[in-house]
């Protein structure tokens, strides 16, 4: 009889009852249940680095099992975040506005309607029109739709220039370094038509729902974001599982080969890298309503740098070993520099941990390079090889008679 799926791959199982006992308590204790034992602001962190988990599943994906060592991933992250915090401002802005206009005494008209939003969003860069890219800004659908065709477009495009080039390994993860920056560069820009350096800000109120507490809201996009992470990974577990994931490690470990046998090397990698952006946007689109605001600052090449830093510590190659690393590191940086660890004074200095942290990083990912290759997800192949083999008297070796028939008998 064929195993199911989850029986076969009985760690992707774990992972998501852990996932759900997970969502279990923090609903129990967030403010929106009313035992108030974990604040708003913490649910909307644990939500948010649930978002980066899931990034870091993408990059797990295009990295840790197709080798491609992408430093632009937070690009399509940013995008994401970007398409759906189009609509959030502009429907916030058009609430305000119609109120405002609703105290005079002539009827506002749709246009100037339309003007009043755009005086709103476009004052700060002293600006009083639309630029064409918020054509569709208006409607949610639309946006929606935006979120997934943008960054999936730019690394279709991208991938399709770089790969059909055959370019690997540094140079490949230089051009991706090299779109995120020239990216970033023109999100700086004022007349990009997404505020420049201001960003889109206020994501975190959502249109429509004013009179809702924003503990309810925290907790219903920490419930969003628990179950992208859980769906994203079960579909990841499930492509690396089969005939898909064997021939896309082979491409890790010996891409000639793999072409040699009659594989399209380029499809494979391209398909990785358009589904690894479009994963990464989902988790960029659930996470900036949570920030509240976006800038070009998001973009910043040492966003993905950070990102393949989360997933070497967790343990490239193993999904479970990316969302560990990403939850760990992410926590870990919101305590050390969230001030909640009281400064050292040493007499001649003063220890600061919120200026060490990335040095503290730094250090860490040096040790789990030398140290632990397989990161923290190899502990759990450490604590599985501790366990005593049950053979159910399959042979011991050579002499498999006494032995084996106890064994058996156990």
């Amino acid at each position: 009889m064929t195993q199911s799926f989850l029986a076969r791959n009985p760690s992707v199982l774990i992972f998501l009852t852990c996932l759900a006992l997970f969502t279990l308590m923090v609903t129990l204790l967030s403010e929106a249940t009313g035992l108030s034992l974990l604040s708003t602001s913490m649910v909307k962190t644990l939500g948010k680095t649930l978002c980066l988990c899931l990034i870091a599943l993408a990059m797990d994906l295009i990295w840790g099992y197709a080798g491609i060592l992408s430093l632009g991933h937070f690009a399509f992250f940013a995008l994401g975040g970007y398409m759906i915090g189009m609509w959030l401002m502009y429907a916030r802005t058009e609430e305000i506005v119609v109120a405002a206009l609703a105290q005079s005494p002539l009827p506002a008209t749709p246009e100037e309607i339309r003007q009043g939003i755009a005086t709103q969003i476009f004052g700060v860069v002293g600006a009083s029109d639309f630029p064409p890219i918020w054509a569709f800004a208006h409607s949610l659908p639309l946006q929606l739709l935006l979120t997934l065709l943008v960054p999936g477009a730019l690394a279709l495009v991208f991938g399709w220039l770089a790969f059909r080039s055959r370019v690997t390994g540094v140079y490949l993860s230089i051009l991706t370094q090299a779109m995120t920056l020239a990216l970033a560069l023109y999100l700086f820009q004022n007349d990009s038509g997404l505020r420049g350096n201001n960003g889109l800000s206020g994501l975190q109120n959502i249109p429509g729902l004013g009179a809702v507490p924003q503990a309810d809201l925290s907790i219903w996009f920490f419930w969003a974001s628990a179950l992208a992470l859980g769906l994203g990974y079960l579909l990841l577990a499930w492509l690396v599982s089969g005939k898909f994931g064997s021939v896309t490690r082979a491409i890790r470990d010996d891409e000639q080969r793999v072409r040699f046998l009659g594989y399209s090397v380029e499809g494979y990698k391209l398909f990785l890298f358009t589904l690894t952006a479009l994963i990464a946007a989902i988790a960029g689109a659930l996470y900036y309503p949570q920030a509240g605001i976006i800038n070009p600052a998001e973009l910043a090449p040492i966003a993905s740098i950070y990102l393949a830093v989360w997933v070497a510590i967790g343990g490239r190659g193993r999904l479970y070993g990316a969302v560990i690393g990403a939850a760990l590191v992410t926590l870990l940086s919101s305590w050390f520099t969230g001030g909640r660890i009281p400064d050292i004074p040493l007499g001649f200095a003063t220890l600061k941990w919120v200026d060490w942290w990335l040095v503290l990083l730094g250090l860490g990912f040096v040790c789990v390079t030398l140290f632990a290759p397989k990161g923290v997800g190899g502990l759990f192949d450490w604590l599985q090889d501790l366990r005593s083999p049950d053979r159910k008297g399959a042979p011991l070796g050579p002499d498999d008679s006494a032995f084996q028939e106890r064994e058996a008998q156990e």
